[in-house]
């Protein structure tokens, strides 16, 4: 089922495309106001900030928060690309919530929200709030977009930034319902939501405090181990990064035995990469 909402920016979308309707200059303001936010957010503000559990990292594996905390120094180097890809995310979110304005969507701006849980504040700031339950603006790539944002348990098995337990956490300190994610693909232009039915606030709202008392007590503990590599079925004997450590950028700092080459065991013309962990002796 469509969001009320989504049915709506579609129609003025095609009002827009017939020559029905244009965008106010209000709304352009204000989508200038939000670009120009995110350009001083991604190109100049980058003063370095002590580490803190917020809703945008609270959902994260404690292993990667906790090199986050205490060996930042040691994340791989991001790609050349990584701020135009991010931007470009900010510009996609900023020109959506725009459309929401100007298609007659009644919504309301978030601020800054604190989450108190067993004694910790772990704060942060949603995109916007709809009809009483809070949303948030994600960006997403073309297969993300058709592969991972497809309904609520799917987003949620695969969760590698913790998008769950952020959307849970804004619930709870706003003491209102926990909508859903409207999603953009960068690649296409589409747009859908996806809601957040099945989320149980209560238990992820529970994991964010047992990992801030976790980052409390500062013990190190990986959270996935490694994996068998197989080939047609049978291992091979060598073990490779679970899929959720490939995310990470202290992959390298956690396994310091860590390989990523070519397939071992492939025979296409270009193996994929593979992330060994321990590679069999002959």
């Amino acid at each position: 089922m469509q969001h009320p909402a989504e049915l709506k920016v579609h129609q003025y979308i095609e009002e827009v495309r017939t020559g029905k309707a244009s965008v106010s200059e209000k709304t352009i303001n204000q989508i200038t106001d939000d670009v120009r936010a995110a350009l001083v957010r991604q190109f100049v503000d980058k003063k370095s900030r002590e580490f803190s559990l917020r809703m945008s990292n609270a959902g994260r594996p404690y292993c990667q928060l906790w090199f986050e905390k205490n060996r930042p120094e040691e994340a791989t180097t991001m790609s050349s690309n990584f701020l135009m890809n991010m931007m470009i995310g900010d510009i996609v979110e900023a020109v959506f919530k725009g459309l929401l304005t100007e298609a007659g969507v009644v919504y309301s701006n978030g601020e800054k929200v604190t989450l108190k849980v067993d004694g910790y504040e772990v704060q942060g700031t949603p995109d916007l709030s709809i009809d009483g339950a809070v949303d948030d603006v994600k960006s997403a790539s073309d297969w993300s977009y058709r592969n991972k944002f497809v309904d609520y348990d799917t987003l949620a098995s695969n969760d590698s930034f913790g998008y769950v337990a952020q959307l849970a956490g804004y619930a709870r300190a706003m003491d209102v319902k926990a909508g859903g994610w409207w999603v953009i693909n960068k690649a296409k232009g589409e747009f859908k939501y996806v809601p957040a039915t099945g989320l149980d606030v209560d238990t992820e709202v529970q994991k964010i405090g047992e990992k801030a008392s976790a980052l409390q007590e500062n013990k190190f503990t990986r959270c996935y181990a490694p994996v068998e590599e197989t080939y047609r079925g049978k291992p091979t004997g060598n073990l490779v990064l679970d899929k959720e450590c490939g995310w990470c950028s202290y992959r390298y700092a956690c396994w310091d035995n860590l390989e990523e080459r070519p397939s071992l065991v492939s025979r296409a013309e270009h193996p994929p990469m593979v992330p060994y962990v321990k590679i069999k002796k002959d």
